[in-house]
């Protein structure tokens, strides 16, 4: 298909796809709202080349074997050890080459929908339907614009009422193209009483060229219901990775965002709860580690609307290198949301003198019968704590590395096991 962002591109995009006419109308609109949208007023200044994005590349068609998938996708999956991880402690899997899902499997014998985004729209139109669209409106920001003019693949999953998953289901998105652009589209319903565990992996191979990733998650999470989102995100560092994710939770619910950023060349991500329901919580413990060339502008957002509701914001942040490391992030208890609680905890650590990190909270309180707290520590590496690991016969390397390990370490604890021995290769790697 043709580079060229346009219309006529969009038409061709849509019927590609076999889409109903509702659909093409909607991305017309979309496209229409992103080229007058302008870029985002705050975090990192970014310097995006619209011409220069391949906007839609299929590979191959979806399988459920991996037999049947191209042997250069196989062999780069085996690598990123989405395939061993399958067979080990997954109910199902999802994975993303590009711009369509070329591998998906639901091991599980539940009684669930699980299956790409576009498939959704073709077998399940009436659920797909009233749940697109509905907590990320396209006209948001560029980007949300953007990714409702030309998504393409993704998650779709619902659990029904009553169901809990015996084992988490994932989803790994890779891009192997220069200047590519990857537009998924998650939408997650988890019904009233159920469970879900979710993972999402996110890779690409380094190019000279920029590549852009604009995603959008939308997660309903039902009453006393639970969902966990776990990320562990490592980007190139010539991907813009510019990510909306957002639930809304019911009557005694609870949402998890389990949000770990390594890689890319610009992050902007904060992953959202609109407390709606009574008694519903919300949960976000988010790490983010930058480097030379890297600005990692990340953080959470929590919106209370229901009374006896709890949030929890947990940032940890790294810098090193000359990399920049922000917390961005919003804690707002409306006035009706009465006897609620909300906590925010910010942890940097700068590995010299070079790199930097800022925090920049908006919290507000609109009832005088609930509170917000927030705090804040900056730090450098302790001088003394590595004198005294080298003295033990440690090398500066690896008491860095213990140093760091120790300071992210109960974000590893929440992550699956094999995750948790993956993000300590990675910060191996960056140490």
């Amino acid at each position: 298909m043709k580079r060229k962002l346009n219309e006529e591109f969009i038409k061709e995009l849509s019927a590609k796809k076999g889409e109903p006419k509702w659909m093409l109308d909607f991305r017309l609109q979309a496209y229409q709202n992103f080229c007058k949208q302008s870029e985002p007023n705050f975090g990192p200044l970014l310097n995006i080349n619209f011409d220069d994005i391949l906007y839609y590349k299929k590979t191959e068609e979806k399988k459920d074997n991996w037999k049947d998938v191209d042997k250069n996708t196989y062999h780069t999956f085996c690598k990123l050890g989405v395939v061993d991880a399958e067979n080990k402690y997954l109910d199902g899997v999802s994975n993303q080459l590009e711009s369509e899902v070329v591998y998906h499997k639901n091991k599980t014998d539940k009684d669930i929908i699980f299956m790409s985004s576009d498939e959704a729209l073709q077998k399940h139109p009436d659920i797909f339907k009233k749940y697109f669209n509905s907590l990320v409106k396209y006209d948001e920001n560029k980007y949300t614009a953007l990714n409702g003019a030309v998504w393409s693949g993704g998650s779709f999953i619902y659990i029904p009422p009553n169901t809990k998953l015996d084992r988490p289901l994932q989803s790994y998105f890779r891009i192997e193209s220069a200047s590519l652009g990857q537009f998924e589209r998650t939408i997650i319903i988890v019904d009233d009483n159920s469970e879900l565990s979710y993972i999402e992996g996110c890779t690409a191979r380094v190019h000279a060229k920029e590549s852009l990733h604009a995603g959008v998650v939308e997660i309903f999470v039902g009453k006393n219901a639970k969902c966990r989102y776990s990320t562990v995100q490592n980007w190139s560092t010539d991907v813009y990775n510019l990510v909306t994710k957002r639930a809304i939770v019911e009557e005694g619910g609870l949402m998890e965002w389990i949000d770990g950023n390594i890689g890319s060349k610009v992050t902007m991500k904060y992953p959202s709860c609109i407390l709606k329901g009574d008694y519903s919580k919300g949960y976000c413990l988010s790490i983010a580690y930058a480097k030379k060339g890297q600005y990692l502008d990340a953080g959470a957002k929590m919106i209370h609307l229901g009374k006896n509701t709890k949030s929890s914001i947990i940032n940890k942040t790294i810098a090193a290198c000359g990399g920049i490391s922000n917390y961005r992030g919003t804690t707002r208890i409306t006035s009706q949301a009465i006897n609620s609680q909300a906590s925010v905890k910010c942890d940097t650590i700068l590995l010299d003198n070079l790199s930097k990190s800022d925090t920049y909270p908006k919290n507000i309180l609109e009832n005088n019968q609930s509170f917000i707290e927030h705090e804040a520590s900056v730090s450098k590496l302790s001088e003394e704590k590595l004198f005294y690991l080298e003295t033990k016969g440690l090398d500066e390397n690896m008491a860095k590395d213990l140093l760091i390990m120790g300071f992210i370490d109960d974000f590893k604890r929440e992550l699956p096991m094999e995750y948790a021995v993956e993000l300590n290769r990675l910060i191996k790697e960056n140490v």
